[in-house]
């Protein structure tokens, strides 16, 4: 990051605040201006929402406009920040021209059609199929735990495209059009009571050949940008606060012990290791970020992931104890179908039950691990018997 980039954004950033007042524009409206002038991504090329500058400048940005006035993200768009970085690296321009800003302003929104009933963890197992029909692609199977996916306009969708190569290989990627003809998107009710999550069952679905992400059998590739991608946006949030005074998860639980005036020296002592846990974390995510080349993370996202499951599933249980028998109360767990992710909600008796999904959701804590002693530690891999065979033949419960 040199001082020459600095001063650019600068005053890209302060011709904007001239021209564009966040308080005074609709939200959509501001960001799209916020794209255009290349401050939407700062890492990615000209055109695409970015100027082609060290993503650690995207810090600056974010406080200038914030001390503007400029509202947050939309919670509901988490998934740009999946979807965005593995457009810019593997499509092709239409395709970048065609997503990217409305993907930005909020005006799209998009949800991540991954793991399928026999393909979770072993996520090149899928067996989604894609039928080339001219210029178009004929899509069946199902998709599985697809959050958000009921809200969603556009869906991250890998498939497999040649069932006779190996399994890691024959994968195509595409944007799926979540309202097209054939696509049904059921609810998947949590603990909670939500139905955050979903099952998404696509029936000779047409996708054109102009909505593919990468090239033809690529799949898996395009896969890892978003998958490391988002390792790094769920390990980023959650318990991380870090100050006395900081937000998420670590900061709740500070307000609790407050609250009831706790007077206990286990107590103190069982918050504060959480409190270093949650520094911990919030600075090996900052290491993380700043390892991070041309935006997209390596395998050490899976460090703060694999943390962050575990830190903020055990910063809530602590929060629930701490209120005794009013930790269980007051809790609805009348059906709905949010319109947001919220590790966090209005209780901590929420944030509880929501936590479960932690070492599950974006990656087992088991395959973080798996990925940190491979790729991270260079340990030997476990044995993969099927590494080889064409997936045709890989056997199948």
């Amino acid at each position: 990051m040199s001082d020459a980039d600095l001063q650019t954004v600068e005053a890209a950033l302060d011709a904007l605040l001239a021209d564009h007042d966040p308080k005074a524009e609709s939200y959509s409206e501001f960001r799209g201006h916020l794209f255009d002038a290349g401050l939407a991504w700062i890492q990615f090329e000209k055109g695409a929402g970015g100027l082609g500058m060290a993503p650690q400048l995207q810090r600056t940005i974010n406080i200038r406009l914030k001390e503007a006035g400029a509202p947050p993200t939309d919670p509901a768009q988490f998934f740009m920040y999946l979807a965005g970085p593995t457009i810019v690296t593997h499509a092709d321009d239409e395709v970048k021209q065609r997503f990217l800003r409305p993907m930005f302003t909020g005006e799209e929104k998009w949800c991540q059609l991954f793991s399928e009933p026999g393909a979770g963890s072993d996520f090149a197992g899928l067996a989604t199929k894609a039928l080339k029909d001219g210029d178009e692609w004929i899509i069946n199977g199902q998709k599985v735990w697809n959050t958000l996916a009921h809200i969603a306009d556009w869906g991250m969708l890998v498939t497999r495209t040649d069932p006779n190569v190996r399994k890691h290989r024959g994968m195509t990627y595409f944007a799926l059009d979540m309202k097209a003809e054939g696509v049904d998107v059921r609810p998947l009710r949590q603990i909670t009571g939500e139905a955050e999550f979903n099952e998404v069952y696509m029936t000779d679905v047409r996708i054109p050949d102009a909505h593919r992400i990468g090239a033809e059998g690529e799949g898996w590739r395009a896969a890892l940008t978003t998958l490391m991608n988002e390792r790094t946006a769920i390990g980023g949030s959650g318990s991380g606060g870090g100050l006395l005074t900081g937000g998420g998860a670590i900061g709740k639980l500070l307000e609790i012990y407050k609250e009831n005036g706790i007077d206990s020296a286990v107590e103190r002592d069982e918050v504060t290791q959480l409190w270093i846990r949650a520094e911990v974390l919030r600075l090996t995510n900052m290491r993380a970020a700043q390892m991070a080349r041309v935006g997209n993370p390596g395998p050490e996202g899976s460090v703060g992931k694999a943390m962050m499951a575990f830190v903020n599933q055990d910063i809530w249980e602590k929060a629930v104890d701490l209120q005794g028998m009013a930790g269980q109360l007051d809790y609805d767990y009348t059906f709905r179908r949010p319109e947001t992710t919220n590790m966090v909600g209005d209780s901590a008796g929420y944030a509880f039950l929501r936590a479960r999904a932690n070492t599950i959701e974006g990656g087992t804590s088991e395959i973080m691990k798996n990925i940190l002693g491979e790729q991270v530690l260079g340990l030997p891999g476990e044995p993969r018997v099927d590494k080889d065979v064409p997936w045709i033949d890989v056997p199948r419960g």
